[in-house]
């Protein structure tokens, strides 16, 4: 299990996902889930294998019949403490009326457990299943079931995990609150004179020590390297004068925080000064587009809009934002052509920016839920451009 996230959802929890993912699924006119390990199913059920190996661990949900996990044998007892599972002692335990209870079906090695698996499936359906399932598994159940066909998690089933409820809310925030404590004591560090791999080290020290098991990235872009997105924090030494865009984020009890402000060392220039206000307004906009039924699309549109009017539309060269939960990248994506409307419980990032190339970027970034009626920052330190020694 990632972090100690089982510790905050009960079985009957898991047991509703799993119930809700395979009426989902039903309704996308699939014949089932194939869940393989990884976020997805640590989502549905509270367990992570010890290890992922070439053995199969996959969970199946089917139309009308209760989900089953499959596991290796020698795994069998680990599984069986998942939060989802049934205990070994008592395997209907806390079970929600109406619920579905979880099997396992463990097999040893020399047996086939595709086969296994195939006999609880329909040989003919279109099943979903995880991405990041490995090929040797998704072959070798193709041919198990030649008449099978399947379709990425995501692609079939994209808002599987996308509305929060509330107790996934309380973990947003505080990995919200985590990240924001973070910048507040990394802007007392200094930046001039070190290189941006010692700041990344501070920024992945500081998020560890406010709670975070899992650190997923520590972007630090000084200068001209903030003209680079998804820059690496790397040997160049910061100087007077750089303006440094910082992006850190990973996982708190298993939940995402993500976000970005942009420091300057030193007095910053008039031109520094308009490109970052120009971002916090389009910033702004975004956050304002945020309200129930709107499309993902509007969030995207605000912001561009403001910087396209600036005369800056060209050096916004990546989407508005994407959806965080179990991950810290996923499903909603705010981009022009999505036109999926956002529900309450949503959460995602509104991060535009501008880069110039050979020069430097600017890029802010909160992560917001929609509300009942517009949406809630879970990032509240400053938008102003902060200036850093």
């Amino acid at each position: 299990m990632t972090g100690s996230t089982a510790a905050s959802f009960t079985a009957d929890d898991y047991r509703a996902r799993m119930e809700r993912a395979a009426r989902t699924a039903a309704e996308a006119s699939l014949a089932g889930l194939l869940v393989a390990p990884g976020p997805d199913l640590v989502w549905l059920t509270g367990y992570t294998p010890p290890a992922v190996t070439e053995r199969l661990t996959l969970l199946v949900l089917a139309a009308g019949q209760d989900p089953v996990l499959v596991v290796p044998a020698l795994e069998a007892p680990d599984a069986h403490r998942a939060p989802g599972a049934p205990a070994l002692e008592a395997p209907d335990a806390h079970r929600a009326p109406g619920a579905p209870a979880l099997t396992l079906r463990d097999w040893t090695d020399g047996k086939d457990p595709y086969a296994a698996t195939a006999a609880l499936l329909d040989a003919s359906g279109r099943f979903g299943i995880s991405d990041n399932a490995w090929a040797l598994h998704l072959l070798a159940l193709q041919q198990a079931m030649p008449g099978s066909s399947y379709a990425s998690l995501t692609e079939a089933l994209p808002m599987l995990r996308a509305v929060k409820d509330a107790a996934e809310l309380d973990l947003m925030a505080a990995a919200g609150a985590a990240a924001d404590a973070t910048f507040e004591e990394i802007r007392n560090v200094p930046f001039a004179g070190r290189r941006e791999s010692e700041v990344a080290a501070d920024l992945d020290r500081l998020l560890r020590g406010h709670g975070h098991e899992q650190v997923d990235f520590t972007i630090v872009a000084s200068g001209p390297n903030g003209a680079n997105p998804h820059h690496e924090a790397a040997d160049r030494v910061i100087a007077r004068g750089d303006m440094v865009v910082l992006d850190f984020g990973g996982l708190r009890d298993g939940y995402g925080s993500d976000t970005s402000r942009t420091v300057h060392v030193g007095e910053p220039t008039d031109e520094e000064r308009r490109v970052h206000a120009i971002v916090r307004e389009a910033q702004e906009a975004g956050f304002r587009a945020v309200r129930p039924g709107a499309a993902c699309q509007d969030v995207d549109r605000a912001a561009r809009q403001v910087i396209a009017d600036a005369g800056y539309g060209e050096y916004f060269i990546h989407r508005t934002g994407h959806g965080i939960g179990v991950t810290t990248h996923e499903p909603p994506y705010m981009i022009e052509g999505e036109e999926r409307p956002l529900v309450p419980g949503m959460c995602f990032s509104v991060e535009p920016g501008i880069y110039l190339p050979g020069r430097f970027g600017v890029r802010i970034e909160d992560i917001v839920t929609v509300t009942e009626d517009g949406g809630r920052r879970l990032n509240t330190t400053t938008r102003e451009l902060v200036i850093v020694e």
